[in-house]
Formats: structure tokens, sequence, C-alpha cells
């Protein structure tokens, strides 16, 4: 330390003494009391010591070889992250074919840190490509993974829109694809109106930036159905169409997506999770919109059936009427009165006989009793010579002892009466006649 006498600076700092004691954490340091370069230094070598290595999955995108080692970056298959990985001769010699830009590898990292100069540097071990067998195995997990979640249920899949005003369509820039998709939409429905997002489709950020598009469609109201189109490639150029995180943006769109990536043989899990699969992005371009022609002539029959179908309901309905006029009750509406006049005068005829019957029936009652009468009557038996005595008061004399001599009697006669006296009475023994 300085012992000068001459004036220090405002803001210099004093330097702090050796023999100090020195904070034992980062934290606790300060401008008085600060650590040495060395301390951090090798504090941060022995904590990155502690960091465990990893395999990680990159594409190579430059590749630099020295005299003993060959400084590979890698980039991340999704984002914009990359890194220099630096492997040693050994590891170069030991991969089966050189290691190319655009190659997709499988690397174990460990992270070193070299005190002297603070540099930090990856030391990569294992490294390998991905082969196209542990990639299909790898998209089988997934899939099998993703179907277990129910993300390829057909239960979600959402219809297409009959007659949809604007289509989304997410394709590559000035690309066969769009081209397709565009002209056969356009020469079946020749109205339709397109939304059209042109991303990478293939590379690292495709599957970011087809994401991207897709919920930037989905969120505009105008947009009735959503094409993702590519045209055909290698295995390895549609692996964007595989990412999870593509297959879980499409499974949460609200709008109909339609796959049309590669040929007829391609299927990555985006067919699986989109609503409708095309072949081919000329497929979707036919089967997004209908065929105007096709609805014309449909049209056509639907009207020309319509027409025979009313035609056939007035024939039914004249034939209907036409047999309800011809039938008696209104054809001959009087055909009810008059048979009900003959019954009428059935009956009436009936309860005429019915009513003669009984009266001569009565009529011979009534002779019979009349005759059975008149045979019992007190006339019958004067008409036969009898006569009736009878008081001057209309008592009927029945026994002589009831009259006294010249009492005056009247005699009633078959016809006429006389008047008698009594001259003499005499009484008849009982039995005599």
């Amino acid at each position: 330390m300085s012992t000068s006498s001459s004036p220090q600076p405002s803001d210099a700092v004093d330097v702090p003494d050796p023999h100090r004691e020195l904070a034992q954490f980062a934290r606790d340091t300060s401008p008085e009391n600060p650590w040495p370069l060395s301390r951090l230094s090798s504090n941060l070598n022995a904590w990155i010591k502690k960091a465990p290595d990893a395999w990680v999955e990159g594409q190579v995108i430059e590749v630099n070889h020295r005299a003993r080692v060959s400084y590979v970056t890698l980039r991340d298959m999704n984002e914009e992250m990359s890194v220099s990985v630096t492997l040693f001769s050994q590891e170069m010699a030991a991969l089966q074919r050189p290691l190319e830009r655009g190659m997709r590898v499988v690397v174990n990292l460990e992270a070193d840190f070299y005190a002297k100069t603070g540099r930090l540097s990856m030391i990569g071990r294992g490294i390998r490509p991905v082969g196209l067998g542990d990639l299909l195995e790898r998209l089988e997990r997934l899939r099998r993974a993703l179907a277990e979640e129910g993300l390829f249920d057909p239960r979600h899949k959402k219809p297409l829109p009959v007659l949809p005003s604007c289509v989304g369509l997410i394709t590559g820039r000035n690309s066969d694809a769009e081209k397709d998709v565009v002209r056969n939409a356009s020469l079946r429905w020749p109205g339709v109106q397109f939304e059209i997002r042109e991303v990478p489709v293939q590379g690292n950020g495709a599957a970011p930036a087809v994401s991207a598009a897709l919920t930037e469609l989905d969120q505009l109201d105008h947009v009735d159905v959503i094409v993702i189109a590519r045209g055909g490639g290698s295995f390895e150029d549609l692996l964007a169409f595989s990412d999870e995180s593509l297959i879980r943006t499409v499974f949460a769109a609200i709008t109909p997506v339609v796959s049309a990536i590669g040929h007829e043989n391609d299927q990555p899990l985006l067919d699986y999770v989109a609503d409708v699969r095309a072949s081919t992005p000329t497929d979707a371009g036919k089967r997004v919109v209908p065929d105007v022609q096709e609805e014309r002539l449909r049209i056509g029959q639907a009207r020309a059936a319509l027409d025979r179908a009313v035609s056939s309901l007035i024939d039914r309905e004249e034939q209907g009427l036409a047999s309800v006029r011809t039938r008696p009750v209104l054809s001959q509406p009087d055909g009810m009165i008059l048979v009900r006049e003959e019954d009428l005068d059935r009956w009436r005829s009936r309860a005429w006989s019915a009513v003669n019957t009984a009266t001569l029936r009565a009529q011979d009652t009534v002779a019979q009793m009349r005759a059975r009468v008149r045979a019992l009557s007190p006339q019958q038996t004067l008409d036969r010579g009898y006569a009736v005595v009878q008081t001057t008061d209309g008592h009927v004399v029945t026994d002589a002892h009831t009259v006294e001599t010249e009492q005056p009697l009247a005699v009633r006669l078959a016809s006429g009466e006389l008047g008698v006296t009594v001259d003499t009475v005499s009484q008849r023994r009982p039995g005599e006649h």
C-alpha cells in the first residue's frame, strides 16, 4: 500500500489489507472487502464441476476441425439457441461418418470452466447422429403418448364448414403447396377468400412459426377453416409437423384444421390431430370448399325433386278430393234422408201393425168380456121372462115376508114396468121351487 501524502481522488478506494479475513460468500463481498479474482474463479470452477453432464439433441450448423480438437456449433431443434461444443479427436474418430452441417445429433455435454482465463466451454462425449430408426421410434412413442391423452380421439374432431367465406392458409413462402390450395379452391368456389401466412416449413424454426401462425389465424373471427400445407420432402424435412408443441396447439384450436403435408404416404403426427387429413395440398383445396358446378347440379336436382314431390302431393290430394266427392254422402246428400225416411216408414208400418194387432186383440177381449157380462146381466134374465119386484123406494124384493098386503110394488119386466098391489103373501118353505 502506498504511503505517499499526495492528495487522493475523491472516488478512490483504499487498497484492502492482504491479511484481512475474506468474506465467505459472494453476497458478503463489498468494495471495501472484495474477493481476489482467483477466489471467484476457483469458486466458479468448483460450482461448475458439481453440475451433472446431460445428453442433449441438436442440429449441427458449423464444424471447425483443429489438430487435436474440433469445435462444433449445435442449434436447438425448436428455439433460436446455439452452443459451441468441444470434441476431442478420439470422439471424432469414433464416428462412423463425419459430421456435416444440418445433421441431427445426440451428444453428452459437460460444462468445463478454465479458471486461468475465465472461459466456459462445453465438452462433448459420445456424439452420434440420430438415425432414421431412432427418429421413427421416438415419434412412435410420442404418438402413443398423445393418443393415450386423447388428442387423436375422433370425438374431438370438428366438422368442416359447409361453405367457408374465408380460408386460413399456413404454408411456405411462394410455395407450390400455396398455389395448389388457392388454385383448386378458387376453381371450385370463385368467391372464397384467403388469409395466408407464409412461414418456414422446414428446419428448427418451422414448428414454432407454424404454431404462431395457427394461433393468430384461430383468433380471427372471419376465418372459418385453417389449412396447414407443405409439399413433399424427405422424412427429416417433415419432422417439424410432428413436433409436440405444434400438435398441442392444433388440438387446442377452435377453428377446424386441415392437414395437407407431403404426399399420400407421408403421415406426420399433425395428420392424427387435425380435424381433417388431406392427402395432398391439391386435395385440401378441393375439400375445404364445395364445387360450384356440383352445387348448382344439386340445387337443380333438389328443385326437380321438390317439383315432383309437390306435383305428387297435389295429384294425391286431387284424387282424394275426387274420391270424397264421389261418395254418396256428397254426391247424393239426400240419400241419408231417404234411407232414414224408409226406416221411418218401416217403423211406422210396424208400429201401426203392432197397434192394430193390439187393438184387435183388445176388441176381442172386450167382446168376450161384454158377452160374459151380458150373459150375467139382469136384463138377460128379464129377457127370458123373469121380472124384478121392487118397493116404491127402489129396493128389490127377494123375500115375501118383507112385504105386506095392500103394499104397492113395482114389477120390472124385460120391457116396461107394472104397478101392482099385494093381495096375499105366502111363505115358500126352503127347498121348494
